[in-house]
């Protein structure tokens, strides 16, 4: 079989593997790099170069210096004034849109979607907004305003590397700065005056009322060992608390009660499922002694435990302990509403696996997803990417433990406007970095780097905040799919697929060539990680060029642009995904804006790019 071939198997088990879903796709990209290197596509020795590519070391320095924009405080002085705009829903689309859209082109777009989703949630809320025609326009917007720099969106660091390798000088910084801010710009203009009467209202159930007002969520509280309510029947509950709480079921052991059967009185251990909202889980935990979570799972259970089986008759065996875990203390406790993103550990694993309360101090209160809550056990939920979580924690480690956990807060965010010497210190750092890149004094990822390292050493962030910045998942993919993009093109399947594309556009002008060559990328980057798409299509990109004889750059350009319009699905791009669950969106949803706004920036994108860089 030819290397060709052998390639071109590999990528469509990766491309399936992506669509697929069932596996991360850093574990899909490594399995495609050994793959290719006990075929021989990749030397073995070449194996993991690409860990230690430019195009990855940029990306992580961008990394860290995003969060050091955060911790600085540069984005809240931002938010802070966005906070300001009127009840006109136009002007709230221009404001944050426009927002996060700058914001992007100088820091990661999904860093700087995660800072301005929970000021667009809290404005929706003040001007009682439905958060779904705020939060896609937002998520697109960080995808556009990604395009206005080298370091806003990874495919733009993959294409200036690509080049530098193939015509030994890279793109500079604002190299994509002409094609990228108009077309950011024709994208916020079509998404403000047309786009908003085409985005999804998800008003009343599937956002406010039911995701984002507490009182709707299906609550799990536990009768501890003494507690008050242990003899009581529900209507003494009821009476204590003087308020009509609607309890849905007692669970006892494996055996479910519905709350209008059940006639009997509580014991220790037994759990309460009611609606309630955090008033009432007050009165619940004051009046009645109720705790918050379901029974310690049983992996849990302390050591010396003794369990003994009581028969007397008419009663069901019940378990005693001769240590027991001392109740939760709930004072200083707070309820968060969180999104699980992309590259979260929680994703595919539940509650007792996460030992969610022994080793992060948090408390599962309940779980929505597509718009609307989750009216299952909390101990049986497998957590998917997207999916708002209401829990509750410690005041003083709940931000530490999301950020671990890898979940973006989205409750009301108190905007702290940091230190203004650090405010001052990351701006001027970050400017000096752009200016030797400007200068070609360092390469960007020597520049980036060494801005990173300065914001560490003066205290912008600290050695532990840059680690947790680093997503991990993204490097992975990177430098695995480095090498198979490279067998790509050393194994002749690049130009296979360029001679394809050439015999049928022969008879095309060439502007019509580009215009498939940006539908193609465009429609991979929906389906797998647009640093995929910009891998696997540079070196198709390069070789069309060479069969027509005309210039690199704008076939690279066009790879760059159409690679970030994941605008059709929610699975295209982190941001995507990110604002599903809080927009209450379903998988169709997308399309709808996303495919007139793709449209519109290929029309606007092709000739620019051909202005600016002519065949």
């Amino acid at each position: 079989m030819a290397d060709s071939t052998q390639v071109f198997v590999i990528l469509a088990a990766t491309l399936a593997a992506f669509v697929w879903g069932r596996f991360r796709y850093d574990l899909v990209a490594l399995a495609a790099l050994l793959g290719s290197v006990l075929l021989g596509l990749v030397p073995a020795e070449r194996a993991f170069l690409g860990f230690g590519h430019p195009a990855v070391i940029t990306v992580v320095a961008v990394l860290v210096l995003s969060r050091g924009f955060e911790r600085s405080g540069l984005v809240d002085v931002i938010a802070e004034q966005a906070l300001r705009v009127g009840d006109r829903l136009i002007l709230q689309m221009l404001v944050l849109t426009g927002t996060v859209l700058v914001l992007s082109g100088v820091m990661n777009n999904v860093g700087a979607l995660a800072l301005m989703l929970p000021v667009a949630i809290r404005m929706a809320r003040e001007h009682d907004t439905p958060p779904s025609l705020l939060l896609m326009p937002l998520a697109f917007g960080s995808l556009l305003g990604g395009l206005t720099t080298l370091i806003g969106t990874p495919p733009n660091i993959i294409i200036s590397s690509y080049r530098g390798s193939v015509s030994g000088e890279s793109f500079g910084m604002f190299s994509f700065f002409p094609v990228g801010a108009t077309v950011a710009l024709a994208g916020l203009a079509f998404i403000v005056l047309v786009g908003r009467h085409l985005v999804p209202r998800r008003a009343g159930t599937a956002s406010l009322d039911a995701m984002f007002d507490t009182a709707h969520y299906l609550v799990e509280l536990r009768v501890p060992e003494d507690g008050k309510a242990a003899g009581w029947s529900l209507r003494d509950l009821r009476r204590a608390v003087e308020e009509p709480i609607p309890v849905l079921a007692v669970i006892r052991g494996d055996k479910r009660h519905a709350g209008h059967a059940f006639h009997g009185v509580l014991q220790e251990d037994d759990i309460l499922m009611v609606e309630a909202g955090p008033e009432e889980m007050k009165l619940l935990e004051d009046k009645a002694g109720l705790e918050v979570g379901p029974e310690p799972p049983p992996e849990e259970a302390l050591e010396g435990e003794e369990v003994e089986e009581s028969s007397e008759a008419g009663s069901q065996g019940k378990e005693k302990r001769k240590d027991k875990r001392p109740p939760v203390d709930t004072e200083g406790l707070q309820l968060v509403e969180a999104v699980v993103r992309n590259d979260s550990l929680m994703i595919q694993r539940t509650v007792t696996q996460l030992r969610l309360h022994n080793q992060f101090g948090l408390h599962l209160v309940a779980v929505a997803r597509d718009g609307g809550r989750l009216n299952q056990r909390l101990r049986d939920i497998r957590f998917r990417a997207g999916d708002v979580l209401l829990l509750q924690g410690g005041e003083g480690d709940i931000t530490e433990s999301l950020t671990t956990l890898g979940c973006l807060p989205l409750a009301s965010r108190n905007l702290t406007l940091g230190q203004p010497r650090m405010l001052l210190m990351s701006v001027a750092i970050f400017a000096a970095a752009v200016l030797a890149m400007v200068l070609d004094l360092l390469p960007a990822a020597v520049a980036l780097s060494g801005a990173a390292l300065v914001s560490l050493l003066v205290g912008v962030l600290s050695l532990r905040e840059a680690y947790q910045a680093i997503d991990g998942p993204v490097i992975v993919l990177l430098g695995a799919m480095i090498p198979v993009g490279q067998a790509l093109d050393t194994s002749g399947g690049a130009a296979l697929i360029a001679d394809a594309l050439l015999t049928l556009g022969s008879a095309w002008p060439v502007v019509l060539t580009l215009a498939g060559l940006f539908l193609i990328c465009m429609a991979l980057s929906n389906v797998v990680n647009n640093a995929a798409a910009a891998l696997l299509m540079a070196p198709i990109a390069a070789s069309l060029a060479e069969g027509f004889e005309a210039s690199l750059d704008p076939f690279l350009m066009v790879v760059a642009i159409s690679a970030s319009c994941a605008f059709l699905t929610p699975i295209g791009h982190q941001s995507n995904t990110l604002v599903m669950g809080p927009g209450g969106y379903r998988f169709g949803d997308y399309w709808k804006l996303g495919l007139p706004l793709s449209l519109s920036v290929m029309v606007v994108a092709i000739p620019m790019i051909l202005l600016v860089w002519p065949l």
